[in-house]
């Protein structure tokens, strides 16, 4: 049962997936957050920036072929994650009026399907991660701890914002790597801009949910930093 005051759902209505989708797979697709792109550029522009940034010359046919394998991964992997933060939240969402629709606590998805579903997504993900170079397919593989911990960070620690910047932005070590086949400090400083980057917007956001997650006990850093947000 909701325990606050109605909101509006984040589900968008009218979106493509009523109109295109068949109805059997419309909760699936509304699971990974594929009516809301919003999230997949968030999680691809870091991949793209790197990827240009490492290339000699950015017109080149491997420059095309890398954008196209990062949009492949950032689409099934953000739906991967989203899946994944369902399953864990699914109690917590069911109690805030704004996630209650979504398909699991609505019950439009099973957690048992939603489970097969995040297997399928993260074999394609590997599938994808595995055309790159070997350097590149470990450093992916090394995110998926990350990708693990975030749905967890908002019961032990008030800077779960930053724990998804660090997950989202792992593009930027990705690109650059899938170019020079290592590290370098370029690519190490744009990582850092990008958690930054996600901490400041995920913040801002994170303050929609500040009523409802103090009710029902998680932390976040729209909460560990109240009024002080705008000058921080």
């Amino acid at each position: 049962m909701v325990e606050t005051a109605p909101s509006a759902p984040d589900i968008p209505t009218a979106s493509w997936v009523d109109r295109l989708a068949p109805v059997t797979l419309r909760p699936y697709l509304r699971l990974a957050r594929l009516d809301r792109p919003i999230g997949t550029w968030l999680l691809l522009l870091p991949c793209w920036w790197s990827t240009a940034l490492a290339m000699d010359d950015v017109l080149s046919e491997q420059l095309i072929t890398l954008f196209a394998l990062f949009t492949i991964g950032a689409i099934v992997m953000r739906g991967a994650g989203c899946t994944l933060n369902d399953i864990v939240d699914r109690n917590f969402d069911s109690r805030v009026a704004r996630t209650a629709t979504r398909p699991i606590p609505s019950g439009d998805v099973s957690v048992r399907q939603a489970v097969l579903f995040l297997c399928l997504q993260l074999a394609i993900g590997l599938a994808v991660l595995a055309q790159f170079n070997a350097f590149t397919t470990w450093t992916g593989i090394a995110s998926l701890g990350l990708i693990a911990i975030y749905p967890f960070a908002k019961r032990f620690t008030h800077w779960p914002q930053l724990i998804l910047g660090l997950t989202f932005n792992w593009g930027a070590l990705l690109g650059w790597a899938a170019v020079r086949g290592q590290l370098d400090w370029p690519a190490v400083a744009l990582y850092a801009a990008g958690v930054l980057w996600t901490l400041g917007y995920d913040t801002i956001y994170a303050h929609q949910d500040k009523e409802d997650d103090a009710l029902i006990g998680v932390k976040s850093s729209a909460l560990k930093l109240g009024n002080t947000t705008r000058p921080w």
